[in-house]
């Protein structure tokens, strides 16, 4: 029983620790045609598309516009400890948007 304990305290702490470590960021760009944009970045396991659209509204309250979108397969994250082995797969979603006036 100490055992299985210890097992479901490792899987929640490392499920935590992933879930602590992904957030939506935005980054100040200059775009392709010299104007201010930004990249928004919700790339990780625990983020979505969703996390993405959020934060590019924070970044600019007044609406946006996405000049490029893109999405693919980072490959896995791996974590172990004295436990065993976890993993899941990781999406790198990014999107650059300019804020409206």
């Amino acid at each position: 029983m100490k055992r299985l304990v210890a097992v479901l305290f490792g899987v929640a702490v490392t499920v935590g620790a992933l879930s602590l470590a992904s957030c939506a960021v935005s980054r100040s760009v200059v775009m392709p045609s010299g104007q201010h944009g930004y990249t928004v970045n919700c790339s990780g396991a625990a983020l979505s598309w969703a996390d993405c659209y959020q934060k590019a509204g924070e970044t600019c309250p007044q609406g946006y516009d996405v000049a490029d979108k893109s999405d693919e397969h980072g490959g896995p994250v791996v974590a172990a400890n004295r436990y065993g082995l976890f993993g899941a797969p990781v999406m790198d979603r990014t999107m650059l948007i300019q804020c409206k006036a």
